[in-house]
């Protein structure tokens, strides 16, 4: 999978509380909560859906969403009390505070205003004994709200998002309030590793990397039976099911460990062999009832910006996807077909920061976006969002060191690793390109998710606090979680741990952390295998490679010993395991 780097060319983490106190990040800058104004105080009335999205001996994750019914108020603070000795330690999107048993979450500057009929929404972790319940009293500015914990229960209403049967009321965030989807094909390979166990009930992304796998390619499961399974898993709540749409023609036109079936003038098998099947079964009415996010086109889209023309890095084959527009087209009709279905979620793929992050790649790459999402009948409404980081490697953030930071005088930006880029994680740079794509035309509502997989990066030698102070490189050398050798590197990367669990919601701007990359699943073979799924041998994934002008002429990193795109590769899934951030 093309991870193309800077090379040569000019080109809220999470936000915390700590037992007791949270505020916000928004686009990487701590904001307080919004002072309360007169009409805080205005007649008050309100429903509040308290979902429990995990719960385990020690702790559980809930998401909180509370609708104004009364008038309009210009702050809110939502009142609780637990009752089993539940202890906050974490929370997103509102200020979160405890005193004994009593809890007080209070909106933030960008989501205190509540006029009539609004809701808003946050989450937290908590400490407890596996046992919790739900709360039973809510107050919304002292007035005591008709809580609603589980949402409509009439079995007539269409949009009651507790009927299995029915269609599913469309959301502003689909993973907020419900559970993921666990693949169970994934699943049975972790759970067969020693130690996997302690990850097999993760949700994953189901990959539809071949016309072949949309009925089950080699006696695996299909589409369809994914969404029966989802149909199983979902029970009476809501379930979101993730899947990646990854077929294009001339598809990852800068590598070749990714490449795939068609070839670069298929456009037309590619919208009727492909997507128009997977358009017919996700609009199945038997599948109304589910949340389903796609993930459109990984590895591609940003390769013309950043690996065409007089660039140094330009490859013949990104100059002639370039060239016929098959790139764009097929993202269009993708987005266009899949998009007619109101339960379905677009999230287009949008690299990662160490490929588009550079100033030359950066603007660009939105335009090229924005021009893809208005062709072939397809319209920014069409677009839920972005996806950053899929399979790739990146940290979600850098603790030790900021973009802002200089040593001696001398720029963090002029450091050998982030070389002029302007980003320093996936984080920073996910939410700032959200603001880029609003700007270029995307719906202000858009959100973001970032593929926290495989980017973890824990284990004995993760750093604790920044390098030594002797030189710019020292500095960013020692404090970086991301040990790969270049950010250019994104083959099977030796030393990479799994990332944040998957959660919904976590800072500003992101919808949510996922797991799109399977963990365990190779990015590509070490040496040349032959396979009849038109994945080749790229020398990225080859260990004893020294590189080329995309990751700066330094070794690929890669493992050992790996298999074919998407096989699964136990050496990595133990190593993933060992270097876990958190720890496992």
């Amino acid at each position: 999978m093309s991870r193309t780097s800077r090379t040569t060319l000019r080109r809220s983490r999470m936000a915390l509380i700590a037992a007791g106190a949270l505020v916000a990040a928004a686009a990487g800058s701590a904001t307080a909560a919004a002072p309360f104004g007169a009409s805080a105080a205005a007649a008050a009335g309100c429903t509040v859906d308290y979902k429990i999205q995990n719960q385990w001996n020690g702790g559980l994750t809930a998401a909180v969403s509370v609708t104004n019914t009364g008038d309009s108020l210009a702050g809110w603070q939502l009142e609780w009390s637990f009752a089993g000795g539940e202890t906050i330690s974490q929370g997103w999107n509102a200020t979160v505070s405890q005193s004994g048993s009593a809890v007080t979450a209070k909106g933030l500057s960008y989501n205190a205003a509540l006029a009539n009929g609004a809701s808003a929404s946050f989450g937290f972790n908590a400490t407890g004994n596996g046992n919790s319940a739900v709360p039973a009293t809510f107050k919304l500015n002292g007035v005591t709200c008709n809580a609603d914990p589980s949402g409509p229960t009439d079995p007539t209403d269409p949009t009651d998002p507790t009927d299995p049967t029915g269609p599913t009321a469309r959301v502003n965030n689909p993973y907020e309030g419900a559970k993921v989807y666990v693949n169970p094909e994934w699943s049975a390979n972790a759970a067969a590793e020693p130690g996997g166990s302690r990850i097999a009930d993760q949700p994953t992304g189901v990959w539809l990397d071949r016309i072949a796998a949309i009925e089950g390619a080699n006696g695996g499961m299909g589409l369809r039976d994914h969404l029966d399974e989802a149909l199983a898993q979902k029970g009476s709540g809501e379930l979101v099911f993730q899947v990646v749409i990854y077929n294009l023609p001339g598809r990852d036109c800068a590598a070749l460990a990714s490449n795939g079936e068609l070839g670069p003038t298929e456009i037309d098998r590619y919208k009727t062999e492909y997507i128009d099947p997977i358009a017919a079964i996700l609009a199945d009415e038997k599948y109304a009832g589910l949340r389903i996010v796609t993930t459109v086109e990984i590895d591609s889209l940003p390769n013309l910006v950043t690996n065409t023309g007089s660039r140094e890095t330009a490859t013949p084959a990104c100059d002639v996807m370039k060239a016929n527009g098959n790139y764009q087209k097929g993202v269009g009709y993708a987005l266009n077909k899949l998009g007619d279905a109101p339960n379905v979620y677009n999230y287009i793929d949008a690299g990662h920061h160490g490929w588009i992050g550079w100033d030359d790649n950066f603007g660009p790459s939105a335009d090229l976006f924005k021009e893809a999402a208005t062709t072939e009948g397809a319209t920014v409404d069409d677009v839920h969002g972005f996806i950053t980081n899929t399979a790739n490697y990146g940290a979600t953030t850098e603790d030790n060191f900021s973009i802002d930071d200089s040593v001696n005088g001398t720029s963090v930006r002029q450091s050998k690793w982030v070389d002029w880029n302007r980003y320093t994680d996936e984080q920073s740079f996910a939410q700032a390109f959200r603001n880029e794509l609003v700007s270029v035309g995307f719906n202000s509502d858009i959100g973001m998710l970032i593929d926290t997989s495989r980017n973890g990066w824990g284990g004995a030698d993760r750093p604790t606090g920044p390098g030594a102070s002797t030189s710019v490189d020292t500095y960013v050398d020692g404090g970086r979680y991301d040990r790969r050798i270049h950010l250019g590197n994104w083959c099977n990367q030796a030393g990479a741990g799994l990332g944040e669990r998957p959660q919904a919601a976590p800072a500003a701007g992101i919808d949510a952390y996922v797991w799109m990359k399977p963990p365990g699943e190779s990015d590509g073979s070490s040496k040349e295998i032959p396979n009849d799924e038109g994945k080749g041998f790229d020398q990225m994934c080859d260990p004893n490679y020294a590189g080329n002008v995309r990751n700066g002429n330094n070794p690929s990193g890669a493992l050992p010993d790996a298999p074919v795109s998407g096989k699964w590769f136990s050496a990595q899934f133990q190593e993933l395991m060992k270097n876990a951030y958190p720890a496992l």
